[in-house]
């Protein structure tokens, strides 16, 4: 057999495409595959979103969940890079949707142009692998989270503002979750949103891309994940560092007596980085 062909006897066109994840040796044909049949759900088209659904398109994910409720502004171009100034005032998802096809003619998109709730999250996520969490603010991350771990979907976190990005990957009841880490929502307008305090565009940028590499290594099998570990990179002194973690024995979601056993929503606006 033509090992150049591997299992699913790609065609010459498509083993050009993709060669240079081919010859990783720890990826090789088989990685490619996995890619080919995986479906990732991104929550948030916006700073977070763009660069991670751009290259996981890019890499050939088979199936892409787009889900945000907003349109395209002006104050969005410098960091979602997905958009255009001619899709100013478009939904969010149909923008990225245009650009996507372009990229990958072949992909496969669920276009979803609404809020996450507590009462949609569940039959969201069900048809996906892997969940991206792209939002900018707290009802998202938590509600993502929970679901998440009563699901036993793995889901990578990240969040921005200013000029840091902190990544990590959860995979339910294997490590620790959100909130073994952050018990409990802060009150409301404590903490600023990238609207209120600003954001550094390649901030967003660079903390996506660390989301996409994750969704990638989670999909394939390949290397380590940012499991157990809180992945924190602050622009302005080029410092990276990782907090290591551990699943919480009392966390009220994935601890041993949960207490978190159904959804629901917090008081607060989603809005996407």
């Amino acid at each position: 057999m033509d090992k150049r062909k591997g299992s699913n006897n790609f065609g010459e066109e498509y083993l050009n495409h993709f060669s240079r994840h081919i010859r990783l040796p720890e990826f090789g044909h088989a990685g490619q595959e996995k890619i080919s049949r995986a479906k990732v759900l991104i929550v948030g088209a916006g700073g977070l979103g763009s660069p991670a659904m751009t290259y996981l398109a890019s890499a050939g994910v088979k199936r892409i969940g787009l889900v945000d409720p907003e349109t395209v502004e002006s104050s969005n171009l410098p960091r979602q890079i997905v958009h255009i100034p001619l899709n100013i005032g478009q939904p969010k998802v149909i923008s990225a949707a245009e650009r996507l096809k372009e990229l990958n003619p072949k992909i496969e998109l669920e276009i979803l142009q609404k809020r996450v709730k507590a009462e949609n999250v569940l039959e969201l996520i069900n048809a996906y692998d892997v969940i991206i969490d792209g939002t900018d603010n707290f009802h998202g991350k938590y509600l993502l989270n929970d679901a998440c771990v009563i699901t036993d979907k793995p889901l990578v976190h990240a969040g921005v503002l200013r000029y840091i990005g902190q990544v990590m990957t959860i995979i339910p009841h294997q490590s620790a979750c959100y909130r073994c880490i952050f018990r409990e929502p802060p009150p409301a307008g404590l903490i600023p949103t990238c609207q209120e305090a600003g954001i550094l565009n390649t901030v967003a940028g660079i903390t996506g891309l660390i989301q996409a590499t994750e969704a990638i290594k989670l999909i394939t099998g390949i290397g380590k994940l940012l499991t157990n570990r809180l992945l924190v990179f602050e622009a302005l002194t080029m410092n990276i560092r990782i907090v290591e973690t551990k699943p919480a024995p009392d966390c009220p979601v994935c601890g041993k007596n949960p207490t978190i056993k159904t959804l629901t929503d917090l008081n607060m606006i989603e809005r996407n980085c």
